[in-house]
């Protein structure tokens, strides 16, 4: 079957079963959400096996290290998307909220309330874990998902949405509201972006270039999660206790994944002091270094081996243990600096003058800020939306980790009793 006749038969039979969803309850939703949580720890070992097969694919292919990391499957993260479905189910409904409503002089009734997109596609790389995330937060707000991860995961993500769809014996939603699209055809990609009768919206999920794809040639809508060059920057006002334990932990928690640190900006005033405390931290770390030549005078004076960071080093996504440093004047700098290379993801400030934390705060254009916080923390679990289905560095109505609202979209009642238009 041709791609687009696959994407257009999966689109119609999700938009049918999505009617079923859209029109149940938020307990008939949770259950749904209950039984996959309970799904995905009892059948962990399947789960696992099967993504031992696309890392041992992955390996001999030589996929990098990063790229690995986020295709593997363990059962501490199995129990973490588990854990994820379950916490969803706590949260309120998004459905049916009445955002506005009024009487006009006509006597006209106006109610808007909050309603499913319908059909939701996702286009990821190399992370099954979208494949729970997505799913859940997409059935909790009453949308139907096209899921189309990549070949490389592609053992653990068929086997996860039959284990998924297990969590719909015993209700009265069909599973259909889960499709898998097939990887093994890169055709299917172009196809979903194009189906814009069917469906109705798209979020791209996964490398810089992957998105630049989604957004250039969908003719669906499309949320834009972006890559993440994100930093921290250190005040002369820092405590710099602090600020190492905030650097290390948002560069080498998971270096893997957007909210990760790939540069360090260190306030001028206190970098013959600061550095070397962070770059020895880092070295530690066994984080490869690239400064600017400022900051290499004194990694070379220490002894500690880094390189020069190129024009390149400052926009590049690492993904791995590889961080830049640069000096910079003041908060003022470090805001030109990442207006100049930042992503418009996460940006954190470590300091204590408020004046320096409000400017940071003001000025920076972007999805998330850290006040003395690493920026780990810009994900929808830990702040408290369950899970997430993506971060949007866009500026449309989602912005930052995007959970259950920024799945739905309103619809406008307006209630009568035989007026007309004059």
């Amino acid at each position: 079957m041709a791609a687009t006749s696959i994407i257009k038969d999966l689109a119609t039979r999700a938009r049918l079963a999505a009617r079923e969803l859209a029109n149940s309850s938020n307990a008939q939703r949770n259950q749904i959400l209950e039984n996959i949580s309970s799904e995905l720890e009892k059948n962990s070992h399947l789960i696992i096996e099967a993504n031992q097969l696309d890392m041992e694919a992955a390996k001999k292919s030589g996929m990098n290290q990063s790229l690995q990391d986020r295709l593997l499957l363990t059962e501490a993260r199995i129990k973490s998307m588990a854990n994820a479905a379950k916490n969803i189910t706590k949260l309120p409904d998004p459905l049916n909220k009445v955002l506005v409503e009024r009487t006009l002089e006509n006597g006209l009734h106006l109610l808007q309330k909050s309603v499913p997109f319908g059909v939701v596609g996702m286009v990821y790389e190399a992370r099954p874990n979208v494949t729970v995330d997505a799913a859940v937060i997409l059935i909790k707000s009453g949308n139907a998902a096209l899921l189309r991860g990549s070949s490389s995961a592609e053992h653990s993500n068929k086997i996860l949405i039959e284990v998924m769809r297990k969590g719909f014996a015993g209700t009265s939603i069909s599973p259909e509201v889960i499709q898998l699209v097939p990887s093994d055809d890169r055709g299917t990609v172009t196809a979903l972006l194009k189906a814009s009768r069917f469906v109705d919206l798209v979020i791209p999920r996964g490398s810089a270039q992957l998105i630049r794809t989604v957004v250039d040639e969908a003719t669906v809508p499309t949320i834009e999660t972006g890559a993440g060059v994100c930093h921290v920057y250190v005040d002369k006002s820092a405590d710099f206790d602090k600020a190492i334990s905030i650097l290390i932990n948002s560069k080498c928690d998971r270096p893997s994944v957007c909210n990760a640190a790939e540069t360090l900006l260190v306030d001028k005033q206190i970098s013959d002091r600061f550095l070397p405390l962070a770059l020895k931290a880092l070295t530690d770390a066994n984080v490869i270094i690239n400064v600017d030549s400022e900051s290499k005078l004194v990694a070379d004076k220490l002894g500690i081996q880094t390189k020069l960071a190129s024009n390149d080093s400052w926009s590049t996504e690492y993904g791995t243990l590889e961080i830049n440093i640069a000096q910079v004047d003041g908060v003022m700098g470090a805001i030109d600096h990442i207006a100049k290379y930042g992503t418009k993801h996460t940006e954190a400030i470590v300091a204590q003058d408020d004046l320096a934390i409000s400017a940071f705060t003001t000025l920076n254009d972007c999805a998330a800020v850290m006040v003395n916080a690493s920026t780990r923390f810009t994900d929808g679990e830990q702040m408290g939306f369950g899970a997430e289905i993506g971060i949007s560095n866009q500026k449309m109505h989602a912005r930052g980790p995007m959970g259950l609202e920024q799945m739905t979209t309103t619809t406008w009642i307006v209630s009568g009793n035989g007026q007309i238009r004059n």
